[in-house]
């Protein structure tokens, strides 16, 4: 007769001071990472005037990689921290996160090369992509799976801030100190984390359950991060078929398509592929691939287009961007609460139809379109969307997995989320990079400017006008000499946001195509299978973002 199973720990129905204290630590640690994704965001603009000069048509793409190389490197460390976790201990290992995290946003600050940022974004990824899962796996090991539904409504809590102080906090920061200080600030909050956590987490024992997948590592890790260097070095290329693209590209998607075939072999494989048999979670993954890319990657041009187009500061587009926060925030909890009531399915495609009526909303801005009369309800009309589709879409994945798959499926979901949003960041950034090489006024306008630099004479200004049409002809619009200059850059604000408009129709077409897969997620109410695996060894669902 073979042993019986150790009994599952109690666990009380009500969250408790203990299971509160903990989430406390957990939350912090969450906030400082998930922040730090749309912070950098808003200093964008400010970072490319640093390191790559605002003329320089390419700047764009170039520091679009401090957001690519942080997503890489969250992406490349979350499979590893199941088997971290169980070697080292979450309490230590949930410490050492923090240290990465806060020891790789001081470099940052400290960099003074673009080069040097991205090289130190991946140190500071590498801490942040271990602080969400780990801190869902202390959460649901002091929680337990009757309280779990509770327990996502209090870590949904940095998911809402990230979007709705982030940009606030990162415009405040730019507009009064400097951009070092969106990196510098995670000091003091890192230092807290620290000691709050040695004294909030329990002391646990490293019990090494299964082995490391050294050779699966060693494939998909470089796999990854070749595919996604050759794809986000086709702006700096300007083609697809240039030498670069087509040799990283190509030999990062082979070693992908080895991990793949290589992955059904060993027993305990760095990513389960084998949970695609589960239909539900293969429609999840699907929907949630599509839909990162178009959202993540659109999200990406709005704080940007506050700034570039419309001459705003980093802090009043922070405020200009919170909107589409609020909007997350009211229907996130809605949602998460009626995703164990009501079939994903019949929740989902309503919250793409509000994005997808955004994305293509702002297809049509300009350089002088309304905030409060357009843009602004627009944004508000996405984050509502936003907040009533990323919830169900992992619920959905989630549900029909046993509790001790759980943490293998929220594995593979948060992976797929985040290579989508590099691809996402990499798609949108050639478009934008080449709509305004492409744009004949921009890009004459930035060489006459080079052409012009230092002249004082008119005659001279004058002579070397006929080399740029574009500009002469808006030049020639002017009512006087006075508003000349003016008038140039009001059209040229115009062309580029005419070229950001442009970019949205990816995003909205891209948007538009998750609506397929979502379609086919379940209509018909089915229990979860969370609870069905008596085994429950403490996996967790990891929280995206």
């Amino acid at each position: 007769m073979s042993s019986a199973a150790p009994a599952a720990p109690e666990y009380p129905d009500e969250i408790d001071g203990t299971v509160l204290k903990i989430a406390g630590v957990v939350v912090l640690g969450a906030i400082m990472s998930i922040l730090d994704i749309t912070v950098v965001n808003v200093a964008l603009p400010d970072l490319q005037t640093t390191f790559t000069g605002a003329d320089n048509p390419l700047a764009y793409s170039t520091v679009a990689w401090t957001v690519t190389a942080y997503t890489l490197a969250l992406a490349t460390v979350i499979p590893l921290t199941g088997w971290a976790a169980d070697r080292f201990g979450t309490k230590r290992l949930y410490m050492l996160a923090i240290a990465l995290f806060t020891i790789g946003s001081v470099l940052c600050a400290l960099a003074n090369s673009i080069n040097m940022l991205i090289l130190f974004r991946v140190l500071q990824g590498l801490g942040g992509g271990l602080l969400m899962p780990l801190g869902m796996t202390i959460m649901t090991r002091a929680a337990g799976p009757k309280r779990m539904g509770r327990l996502m409504a209090i870590l949904g809590v940095p998911m809402l801030l990230g979007p709705i102080l982030g940009p606030i906090l990162g415009g405040w920061l730019i507009d009064h100190y400097s951009w070092h200080w969106i990196f510098l600030i995670n000091l003091p909050l890192g230092i807290a984390a620290l000691a709050y956590a040695a004294w909030a987490l329990p002391s646990d024992k490293p019990e090494p359950t299964e082995s490391f997948d050294m050779i699966g590592m060693l494939m998909m890790s470089p796999g990854l991060a070749l595919f996604l260097y050759g794809i986000s070095s086709i702006p700096e290329e300007g083609t697809f078929f240039s030498a670069k693209v087509i040799g990283f590209g190509t030999v990062g998607l082979l070693l992908l398509v080895a991990f793949v075939l290589y992955s059904f072999k060993p027993e305990h494989p760095l990513l389960d592929l084998r949970l695609f048999s589960n239909r539900q979670l293969t429609v999840a993954t699907i929907t949630m691939f599509i839909f990162a890319a178009a959202f993540f990657g659109g999200l990406l041009l709005v704080p940007t287009y506050f700034q570039q187009v419309r001459g705003e500061s980093p802090f009043s587009a922070g405020l200009l961007v919170a909107p589409q926060g609020v909007g997350a925030m009211l229907t996130m909890p809605i949602a998460g609460a009626l995703a164990d009531k009501i079939p994903v399915g019949r929740i989902v495609p309503f919250g793409l139809l509000a994005i997808i009526g955004g994305m293509f909303a702002m297809t049509q801005v300009d350089g002088s379109t309304s905030y409060w009369g357009y843009i602004i309800p627009v944004l508000f009309i996405m984050g509502l969307g936003m907040g009533a589709t990323m919830m169900p879409i992992m619920t959905s994945a989630i549900k029909t997995l046993t509790a001790h798959q759980v943490a293998r499926g929220s594995t593979l979901l948060n992976i797929t989320q985040q290579i989508a949003s590099s691809i996402g960041v990499a798609i949108m950034s050639v478009v934008l990079t080449n709509g305004m090489k492409n744009d004949k006024l921009i890009s004459q306008a930035g060489a006459f400017g080079e052409a012009t630099k230092g002249m004082n004479d008119p005659a001279q200004i004058q002579a070397v006008l006929p080399k740029f049409p574009e500009v002469a002809n808006v030049l020639a619009t002017a009512k006087d000499p006075a508003t000349a200059q003016q008038t140039l850059m009001d059209a040229v604000s115009q062309a580029m946001g005419t070229v950001f408009g442009n970019t949205f129709w990816v995003a909205a077409i891209l948007v538009s195509l998750t609506l397929i897969p979502a379609l086919m997620m379940p209509r018909k109410h089915e229990e979860s299978n969370f609870a069905d695996d008596a085994s429950t060894d403490g996996a967790a669902p990891i929280l995206m973002h």
